[in-house]
């Protein structure tokens, strides 16, 4: 028959034959056939400033970024990522080779573990981990080691990190630790001690580390984000990660970058240009601009987020569930066992007919999925108004 194959082998190869589509396209399908309202995807339901978007604009009608741009990135935005890098961290970073821009945070973390892992190799994540982990580490040749965050509940309900549990995972095998802080999808935010921790045992073991700070900026009520990078013997083992669609609510953009030691940036750059080469030309400009924002955006950005984690929650506990307030992110991970349930994904599925609201099962960011199958995620970087009406829903679980 024409367009069929005559192998019997499998098309797709052995180390990606366990994903599949992924979880948010099912479900960002069915909010779609169902009209229901999408706390699934991480993503925001307005642009980000007004200002940023018509730097965009600016770049594209005189001409920057409309051809390849420079493959590290443009040095305007270098530069304003290792000034942000110093301003509030005090991490100093030479723009010109210790900095990369990437097509988002998701480019970044496949460059990084294609480049600095072998085939063999052992990479320890934080089990739940976002999807891309996995299938990097597997097209990487590696070997994937979660060690789990576990559940916490009763007053300050959160997911903690076992230190031992984390020291015993480190084997002879080992090369690299993948750590995420603010954590998705559970919202924890790795404390000063752990963080302390986890740098004494990466050089006590003379391990990398790539650090996904991704949502940096969003960190609430007595949280602090401390990036690795700072910590004794860290800053060059570590390879930290950022971006700006989660910072800036332009999502559709792509524009991420790394921060590193000139060697682990050459490195990580050499995988990086024969995945997308470049990307994002005119909105490298606009991100520079917008890295360079006032204090003031950053604080009412993260207020706006705070107000509405708070909505969402206290609207997810009215309707019965346990809920875990994130310290940071924009996800709130919740328990369906106080509603009688316990199957995430059944959960999840049924959830659109239910109440007209499309949730993610946290069981798909888990090795060993039995592990967060009563676990839900909702993401609550929507529109106040899309929230409220979300809520309304969603009580009619209680009943």
């Amino acid at each position: 028959m024409a367009g069929m194959t005559s192998t019997t082998r499998p098309l797709l190869n052995r180390r990606l034959a366990e994903f599949g589509t992924t979880i948010f396209a099912e479900m960002s399908a069915l909010a779609l056939s169902t009209g229901s309202i999408n706390l699934g995807q991480g993503f925001p339901d307005t642009d980000g400033p007004e200002e940023v978007r018509e730097a965009a604009v600016r770049a594209l009608r005189d001409g920057r970024g409309n051809q390849y741009p420079p493959g590290p990135g443009v040095p305007e935005l270098r530069t304003a990522i290792a000034a942000h890098q110093e301003r509030r961290y005090g991490l100093s970073y030479d723009p010109d080779t210790e900095v990369l821009v990437t097509a988002g945070a998701t480019e970044a973390i496949a460059a990084a573990l294609l480049a600095l892992v072998e085939p063999g190799d052992e990479v320890i994540a934080l089990e739940p981990y976002y999807d891309s982990y996995a299938a990097c580490i597997a097209m990487a040749g590696g070997t994937r080691v979660p060690v789990t965050l576990r559940p916490h509940s009763g007053e300050g309900a959160s997911f903690r990190l076992d230190l031992d549990e984390l020291r015993a995972a480190v084997t002879d095998r080992t090369r690299l630790l993948l750590i995420n802080t603010p954590h998705n999808p559970t919202g924890t935010v790795l404390t000063r001690a752990e963080l302390a921790a986890i740098a004494e045992l990466a050089v006590e073991r003379d391990l990398l580390v790539v650090t996904d700070e991704v949502y940096e900026h969003l960190v609430f009520d007595d949280a602090e984000h401390l990036p690795l990078a700072t910590f004794p013997g860290m800053r060059e083992r570590t390879v930290t990660l950022g971006s700006a669609g989660k910072s800036f609510s332009f999502t559709g953009w792509k524009v991420g970058w790394v921060t590193s030691t000139s060697a682990l940036v050459t490195a990580v750059r050499s995988a990086k240009q024969f995945l997308t080469y470049v990307a994002s030309g005119p909105f490298q400009y606009a991100v520079a601009e917008a890295l360079a924002l006032p204090e003031s955006y950053f604080t009412a950005f993260r207020e706006d987020m705070l107000a509405k984690r708070d909505l969402l929650g206290a609207g997810l506990a009215e309707a019965g569930f346990e809920v875990f307030k994130p310290a940071g992110t924009y996800f709130i991970t919740t328990d369906i066992r106080p509603l009688g349930e316990s199957d995430g994904f059944a959960f999840c599925r049924a959830l659109p007919e239910r109440a007209g609201v499309v949730a993610i099962p946290n069981a798909v960011f888990y090795d060993h999925r039995e592990e967060g199958a009563p676990f839900v995620r909702f993401a609550f970087c929507k529109r106040t108004e899309v929230l409220e009406e979300a809520v309304k829903r969603l009580k009619s679980l209680a009943g």
